[in-house]
């Protein structure tokens, strides 16, 4: 008969300890039936007797003494671990493994990170940054984001905020080269374009056309693979280039940036927060999604209406004129 070796042992500890098979049930919250029931499997699964019984205490037999040496330091040893795996996953600290684009890290997730270390010094980030879709299981990800459609099945996602995608160009170049004023104009223009990771190819810029999504190719005046060096480029004056809302936002906001044709911005992209269920996740987990939800769930500071799109471009170029 199969018996449940873990229970009968800490029961045959228990009441060696305490001297009482009441007692034992009683430190379990079992009924005292259900502990001689343990004791007697465990007796007849062993083949030896491990107590003497009169009906009013227990005592060790040679057999159940020698026992009793060989289990009781396994036995506490495996309580400490239990308890410690308890403790740890309301501990706020250790490694917390974090997957991310390249493209949103600095605008978006670094200033919520620099917040979480300075609230939970003793947590160590493993940020890895990469734009491919990688396994989130196999890479062992607490935590991870991802721009475009939904991730993988079996995890959990919740959408962060849109990804407005506006093209822009800083004064110095409007005063430069003048302001477009179609998509068709942007080929007389100095215009960027961003290599993806993935496959080294130029990518189109993703455009509104009416009711449609469509992609425009430029002629590109310069290129990159890296969003912080192409903001740059164009915060000089040196093109005119289609930027995420988010690393865009605080320079359109202080005037370093025009937002240009914004009939054809887009908002098609999401940025998601992913990962495995809550239940039985570590405090350092949660603490990292909540802070990260609320930091950036539909922010207005990275998100634009229309309005406020047509109020800033109307604002920049006009004061290029005067």
């Amino acid at each position: 008969m199969a018996i449940n070796e873990l229970r009968c042992i800490t029961t045959f500890v228990r009441t060696a300890e305490l001297g009482s098979i009441s007692k034992a049930a009683e430190s379990q919250e079992i009924s005292q039936q259900a502990a001689s029931k343990a004791l007697a499997q465990l007796e007849q699964h062993l083949g030896v007797r491990l107590f003497h019984r009169t009906t009013r205490s227990v005592s060790l037999t040679e057999e159940g003494q020698r026992f009793l040496e060989a289990t009781q330091p396994s036995l506490v040893a495996l309580q400490q671990a239990l308890q410690s795996a308890r403790s740890t996953k309301e501990e706020i600290a250790g490694p917390l493994r974090i997957l991310a684009p390249r493209t949103v890290v600095q605008s978006l997730l670094g200033p919520v990170l620099d917040e979480y270390c300075r609230l939970y010094p003793e947590v160590v980030p493993d940020m890895q940054l990469d734009d491919r879709i990688g396994n989130w299981v196999e890479d062992r990800i607490d935590v991870a984001f991802r721009l475009g459609n939904p991730p993988q099945e079996g995890v959990i996602a919740r959408v962060l905020l849109p990804l407005q995608l506006i093209i822009c160009a800083a004064p110095s170049y409007i005063r430069r080269y003048g302001v477009p004023r179609s998509l068709a104009d942007l080929n007389s223009h100095r215009c960027s374009a961003f290599r993806r990771a993935t496959d080294s190819r130029l990518a189109p810029w993703r455009v509104q056309v009416g009711d449609s999504i469509q992609d425009h190719h430029v002629r590109p005046s310069f290129s990159t693979n890296d969003e912080a060096f192409e903001l740059r480029a164009t915060l000089a004056g040196e093109i005119v280039a289609q930027l995420a809302g988010s690393t865009a936002a605080q320079h359109i906001r202080a005037g370093r940036l025009v937002p240009l044709l914004i009939d054809h911005m887009t908002d098609h992209y999401n940025l998601y927060i992913y990962y495995g269920s809550r239940t039985g996740q570590p405090a350092r987990v949660r603490s990292f999604i909540d802070l990260v939800v609320e930091r950036l769930h539909d922010n207005p500071d990275f998100i634009f209406t229309r309005e406020e799109l047509a109020a800033f471009q109307s604002r920049g170029i006009g004061k290029i004129r005067r």
